[in-house]
């Protein structure tokens, strides 16, 4: 009686979860894009940063390389490390001046022919050695080819 109740309850809290949300707002979709562009800005900021730091510990290397009498190797080429400045937002245009038309598709082409996944079902045949079981299911290392 107990586990009726219990699949009774979650069922009825799965059918509440799945409920379809209204869609975002202008205002919300806004929001979503200026997070989005401040978290790609934060990505550049940390590659920055991370570049300034990978160039602190080469010169130092190398400066304690020489300390002990040792020439290292020279260094690899390396583009030089690029300050993606401070974070500036412009906001979207409201009325954007609409984009020409695109060129239109020719009407003689013929549609692309889907081809065939053969990775769909990659372990759904024996290996060649003859194991079926449930560890005949090949590492990357193996020789043996299921697909």
């Amino acid at each position: 009686m107990r586990n009726i109740l219990l699949a009774l309850l979650s069922s009825a809290f799965a059918v509440v979860a799945l409920a379809k949300l209204p869609p975002p707002s202008d205002d919300a979709k806004a929001k979503a894009a200026e997070a989005a562009a401040k978290a790609a800005h934060a990505g550049k900021v940390d590659n920055y940063k991370l570049c300034l730091s990978m160039d602190q510990v080469a010169t130092g290397y190398v400066a304690h390389a020489k300390k002990a009498g040792k020439e290292p190797k020279p260094a690899t080429a390396t583009p030089p490390c690029a300050d993606p400045g401070a974070f500036v937002y412009p906001p979207p245009a409201a009325a954007a001046a609409p984009a020409a038309p695109a060129a239109p598709v020719a009407a003689t082409a013929t549609p692309a022919k889907r081809a065939r996944n053969s990775t769909a079902r990659p372990f759904s045949r024996a290996c060649r050695s003859g194991s079926t079981g449930w560890n005949s299911i090949p590492s990357r290392r193996s020789a043996c080819a299921c697909i």
